[in-house]
């Protein structure tokens, strides 16, 4: 959340942090240097100021394997966790040569022979090894993203609660949902229900549309307007405590008909295929193959990706399918998982749940009703 101040509860950050040091060890990762903000909150357990768009690549946390250390860039101590004292800290300056020398005075990185980050720029290529003078600079990405693929029992807790503050958001709109409502007017709704759960940074920016009943994946007419027949998605993404929560529901606006009905019989005949594949051991591919089982076909988006701190392996979608039939899903896996058909002259039934995978089946996060049909 943006008006974060607290660092994450010790247990939580404890938890991730020796799942990345293990990972630096198999991958034989001396230091880890991170710019990406859930890369570097997963390993420190310090809340980053949340900005739209994107930045630019940043020393942002150094992690050294052999001490377990962790130092973060920081001007001052507010939301810094009490294992990371205070002269761990490194300030932010206008010339980078100055962050390199104070990087460069950390122990163990004159002797550092192997560093990972996540990412680079142009510049800092050029920099980081001026601070690591024996080093190898390699992929630390990788790393990451093993560790953060599965969740420990600490972050599926915050992880339930970033889905329930996502939930009231949804009620919250959906109860304005009525002929005349306006995609705008709806959004507004959602986004002060969860700002009342006391999230102010939606995790999306697409939280209501009309569903198209000319083409699929597309909105409705250019008013943006809900009228009778329609039928209207809703998808309320939140990034609490620095998890992303997130549910997706579709609801008819005025009386359904006949042929509405049976397609959200068709989407229930999909999820029960989706959630079936979600079993432990099974390749990821067989949520896509859920959609040819249910004779739908696949969308062009993801199926399935991991929800997390950010957008989390893996992603399961057409185009990686080579990828997704490679993967293996495991216990402490949380996927968000979409499903969605739609009909021409109808519109779209689309929905997306939490689901964790657990060590006989999966368990679904997301508590938020669907339209009874």
């Amino acid at each position: 959340m943006a008006t974060e101040v607290l660092p994450d509860d010790r247990a939580l950050r404890h938890g991730r942090r020796d799942r990345a040091l293990a990972q630096m060890k198999a991958h034989d990762l001396d230091v880890l240097v991170l710019g990406r903000q859930a890369n570097a909150r997963y390993i420190a357990g310090a809340p980053q100021l949340w900005v739209a768009g994107t930045r630019p690549f940043g020393p942002v946390a150094t992690v050294i394997r052999e001490t377990g250390a962790v130092h973060l860039l920081s001007s001052w101590d507010e939301g810094i966790p009490d294992d990371i004292p205070h002269d761990h800290l490194y300030g932010m300056m206008w010339n980078p040569m100055n962050t390199i020398a104070a990087i460069r005075d950390i122990p163990g990185a004159a002797t550092a022979l192997r560093v990972g980050t996540d990412a680079l720029s142009p510049n800092f290529a050029k920099l980081l090894p001026l601070a690591f003078p024996n080093a190898e600079l390699v992929d630390g990405e990788q790393a990451m993203r093993t560790a953060r693929r599965i969740k420990t029992v600490e972050e599926i807790a915050v992880l339930r609660g970033a889905l329930r503050v996502a939930e009231t958001g949804l009620a919250a709109a959906v109860a304005e949902l009525a002929p005349g409502s306006t995609e705008q007017a709806l959004t507004a709704v959602l986004l002060e229900a969860i700002t009342a759960g006391g999230v102010t940074a939606p995790a999306s920016q697409d939280s209501v549309w009309v569903t198209s009943k000319e083409h699929p994946w597309r909105r409705a007419g250019a008013d943006r307007q809900a009228h009778e027949g329609d039928l209207v998605a809703v998808s309320c993404g939140v990034l609490g405590d620095g998890y992303i929560g997130e549910v997706g529901r579709t609801y008819p606006v005025g009386a359904a008909g006949a042929d509405t009905r049976k397609l959200y019989g068709r989407w229930d005949a999909l999820q029960a295929e989706l959630l079936g594949a979600c079993r432990p051991g099974a390749t990821a591919a067989g949520l896509l193959a859920a959609y040819e089982l249910a004779g739908e076909p696949l969308p062009a988006m993801p199926v399935a990706r991991g929800l997390g701190m950010g957008f989390d392996p893996p992603v399961i979608s057409p185009q990686l399918r080579a990828t997704a039939e490679a993967e293996r899903l495991e216990p402490g896996m949380v996927l968000s998982v979409t499903g969605y058909v739609w009909e021409s002259g109808l519109g779209a039934v689309f929905g997306r749940d939490a689901v964790l995978i657990t060590d006989d089946g999966c368990e679904v996060l997301t508590c938020a009703p669907h339209w009874e049909h």
